[in-house]
């Protein structure tokens, strides 16, 4: 496990933009962290920094999966039955891309055993983020 104290936004982007440089495809992230924690934070920095800061990444909130060429973004906070991760492309996205999961509690029965877990929790006015 590493675990990071970041003071600020700014700090997580740097973090993040770091971290992106270490993945490789296929490999799946799962951002573990309460409502507010920077979840969609680091997974837009990631997507920013493999595809191009000019890349637009909304939170896929309401659309629970948008994808970037080889990198998948999930947000699984909406989905309620474990059946529906096969039917949104998560199985095929975890094989094949950089996969990026925000509330991957749903699916831990799915998930490889490489899984990256990332934890994010508030520390003072900054972050702690683990990496586990």
């Amino acid at each position: 496990m590493k675990e990071y104290v970041l003071k600020n936004v700014e700090e997580m982007h740097a973090w993040a933009r770091d971290f992106a440089g270490t993945l490789n495809a296929p490999c799946v992230v799962a951002l573990h962290g309460d409502l507010g924690m920077g979840k969609s934070e680091i997974a837009r920095s990631v997507i920013q920094t493999l595809r191009g800061a000019d890349t637009v990444v909304p939170s896929p909130t309401f659309t629970i999966v948008q994808s970037y060429d080889g990198i998948s973004h999930f947000d699984l906070y909406r989905v309620e039955d474990v059946s529906e991760l096969t039917e949104i492309g998560l199985v095929h996205a975890m094989e094949n891309d950089i996969t990026l999961i925000e509330w991957p509690e749903i699916a831990t029965e799915m998930l490889p055993n490489n899984t990256i877990h990332v934890y994010i929790t508030q520390y003072g006015d900054g972050r702690r983020v683990e990496v586990k």
